[in-house]
């Protein structure tokens, strides 16, 4: 992984197989020069220069500055800058598991694997079905832990679109242009390489280049266009990586009138329309694979693209490229310079630093031993430097597990536990990530990380599981650790679906009696902010029904996000649940009826779902109103509540303040957003320690608003009885 400007080992768990994935051991994984050269460089960069460079991430620092406070805002800078990023996208190995919906491949089965962030540099790694393919024996673990590599170039190459007796030219002869040259001879190409390296210069000449030119020795546009009887390339693939804008005119220039020229690698854009123009070149992007690049329904839920349509999806175009490597077509063997064993990566990446840069290099992994021994629980934990006895029978403390370590975890839930480490001692921290679970656990001195949920359940030693995850996930975890005697903290919402629903409320057979049972609360905090708490004080005095209104500026979200998703169920389920919840706090009844309307967009950019009007009405009269919207200006203000009742009215201005019009209250007022996040953990450690088993919300109050927001769905429906 790379920290600061770099590459060094590190140890995390094993990650656990996921669904639509296969577990991979890692037998070789290759290192592309360009790519991770550039992220290296990155990582080591100041903040001030990253600044300078990504001027619309320096405005948003501004803004969170002005929404969440200075020292908020430097905590999650600091955050940032201090991530160890994994690295890799390319490998081969052994399927060692396989996960839920998976039917192409089988354990013991030879593959190679692409994708930045799952295909890593690593061990073990856990990736998609559609980002694998099978080796065939012919092909060596070596050459095929190149495919991601291969079916980039292969990607350029379609969009080329070259034809048998095209001149075709390859500007930059690092790992992309090599491969991409050789597929353009198979092809039927005459092909011509430049680069300033001789060395490559003489590799490409090797692999069947009909003409080499060196621009620090040649007048390359002229000798293109000498060699294509004075009309110029046809295509030209520009697969170098530089900053100047230089070598890019060079690749117009020597293009014929109605050519191509495809960008595989960087360059400087400052673009001569000149260049271009007279001749209506054709100027193209090659992303990546192909088609199916960075779609999470194609790549993480596997949903396939039809054949008839699209022809080369990018898991179709690594297939291609291991036939390509079975059939000699492709030869890697000349382009590979060294072979590194994992525990000397650091060495491996001195090396793309120095002048004499090599193509590819390699790493191996556990060619010398074997792992069979390790037991379940050395894969699955990995043990912080920080790791005093823990004391089960210790008092007035509970051993706490945090499921799901991501940015919302780390700025809110964590730093609130550490904080309060008298009363919350971190045990662990799991996550997916085996990486973001490490980093985790680092920073916040949990005892132990993990990739693995069930190893959290079966600590002895641990009290509460706080579930934290993409909202799919939440009533199964919750589930689970219930049925494991475990207490749970789960962020909004409870559950997904109204069947985990039932489930977890089967689990309660009495809901006013929880002394020995364990613990269940929903992360609903708005309830247990300072603001929620001092307009209690009033509205339970009153005589008459309340009549409540809430404005909730959501903020735009685009509808590929995972909250509109089937991992995030929408975000009237995902968020609108704490408003919904706030308004029984205020009126401690039950629900009777729950009915909505929702705008009617002209354009498809704008989504029906969280854009709505939900009222929900109360046995004790009230009603409460919800405008929930995303077309707001992110300007205004996100959160506004109105409450009347008996002549009086209270305004909680975005949990900034707290106003009282006929109502004698205590005026809070606050720079930044106070929901109550702390506090509803102050509650929730409260609760744990109280003998009559009087949870922080009643279970029928989380029930009840967990139906409600199904309830949203199906409009002006009457709740079941909860």
């Amino acid at each position: 992984m790379i920290k600061k400007g770099r590459v060094q080992n590190e140890i995390v768990p094993q990650p656990a197989v996921s669904d639509n994935s296969v577990l991979v051991k890692v037998e070789y994984s290759c290192i592309s020069a360009g790519t991770e050269l550039s992220g290296m460089q990155t990582s080591g960069q100041s903040l001030f220069k990253r600044a300078l460079n990504q001027p619309d991430k320096a405005r948003k620092v501004v803004q969170s500055a002005l929404t969440n406070g200075i020292p908020d805002t430097i905590s999650r800078i600091k955050d940032k800058l201090d991530d160890e990023l994994p690295i890799g996208y390319s490998l081969s190995g052994v399927v060692v598991d396989i996960g839920k919906d998976v039917t192409g491949f089988r354990i013991g089965e030879r593959i190679a694997c692409a994708g930045a962030g799952v295909a890593n540099h690593a061990e073990y790694v856990n990736v998609p079905e559609n980002l694998s393919v099978r080796i065939p024996d012919s092909v060596s673990f070596q050459h095929a832990s190149t495919v991601a590599l291969g079916a980039i170039a292969m990607q350029a190459v379609r969009r080329a679109e070259v034809s048998l007796g095209d001149y075709v030219v390859v500007f930059g002869l690092g790992i992309l242009g090599q491969i991409a040259l050789q597929m353009l001879k198979s092809s039927g190409c005459h092909v011509i390489g430049i680069d300033i390296d001789d060395r490559r210069l003489k590799i490409a000449e090797g692999h069947g280049a009909e003409l080499i030119l060196n621009p620090l020795e040649s007048d390359v546009v002229n000798e293109v266009v000498q060699f294509t009887d004075g009309q110029g390339a046809d295509k030209v693939i520009f697969a170098a990586a530089t900053g100047a804008s230089e070598p890019l005119r060079q690749a117009f220039q020597m293009t014929r009138k109605k050519g191509r020229v495809v960008m595989l690698g960087v360059s400087g854009m400052q673009i001569d329309r000149n260049d271009i123009y007279s001749k209506e070149i054709d100027f193209l992007i090659s992303t990546s694979y192909g088609p199916g690049r960075y779609d999470e329904s194609y790549e993480l839920k596997g949903n396939d693209y039809p054949y008839a349509y699209v022809r080369w999806t990018e898991n179709r175009n690594m297939r291609e490229y291991i036939n390509c490597l079975a059939d000699k077509r492709i030869k890697i063997d000349r382009l590979i310079d060294d072979i590194y064993p994992i525990e000397r990566v650091s060495e491996a990446f001195d090396e793309l630093q120095k002048p004499y840069r090599p193509i590819i290099l390699l790493l191996e992994y556990n060619q010398h031993g074997n792992d069979e021994g390790k037991n379940r629980e050395s894969v699955q934990r990995v043990p912080m430097a920080v790791y005093p006895q823990l004391n089960q029978q210790e008092e007035k403390i509970i051993n706490t597990a945090v499921v799901g370590a991501g940015s919302f975890a780390r700025m809110v839930h964590l730093p609130n536990l550490t904080g309060m480490k008298n009363r919350f001692r971190l045990c662990a921290i799991a996550d997916k990530d085996p990486l973001t679970a490490k980093k985790a656990a680092a920073r916040f001195n949990a005892h132990y990380a993990s990739s693995d949920y069930a190893s959290l359940l079966d600590d002895e030693y641990i009290d509460l599981i706080m579930i934290t995850t993409r909202h799919n996930l939440h009533g199964e975890y919750v589930l689970k650790a219930l049925r494991a005697g475990k207490s749970v903290f789960v962020e909004k919402p409870l559950c997904l679906k109204r069947e985990e629903l039932n489930k977890i409320r089967d689990f309660y057979p009495d809901s006013e009696a929880t002394t020995n049972l364990p613990l269940l609360m929903v992360g609903f905090n708005r309830r247990f902010s300072k603001y929620a708490r001092e307009a209690k004080l009033h509205t339970k005095k009153r005589i008459n029904p309340l009549i409540m209104h809430y404005r909730m500026n959501a903020g735009y979200i685009p509808s590929e996000h995972w909250v509109h998703g089937e991992e995030g169920g929408g975000r009237i389920i995902g968020e609108a649940c704490h408003i919904i919840d706030l308004f029984t706090f205020f009126t401690d009844s039950r629900i009777t009826d729950v009915s909505t309307v929702t705008l009617t967009p002209k354009t498809d950019s704008v989504s029906q779902d969280d854009n709505r009007v939900i009222t929900v009405s109360y046995e004790d009269g009230s009603v409460g109103v919800l405008a929930y919207f995303s077309i707001g200006s992110s300007k205004f203000p996100k959160e506004y509540m109105e409450i009347h009742f008996d002549q009086k009215s209270i305004v909680i201005d975005d949990y900034k303040s707290l106003k009282g019009y006929g109502a004698r209250l205590k005026e809070h007022r606050s720079k930044v957003q106070q929901k109550g996040h702390k506090e509803e953990l102050e509650a929730l450690y409260a609760s744990f320690f109280d003998d009559d088993g009087k949870l922080p919300i009643d279970l029928w109050d989380m029930f009840q608003t967990t139906e409600a927001t199904f309830s949203v769905y199906d409009a002006n429906s009457v709740l079941e009885q909860v």
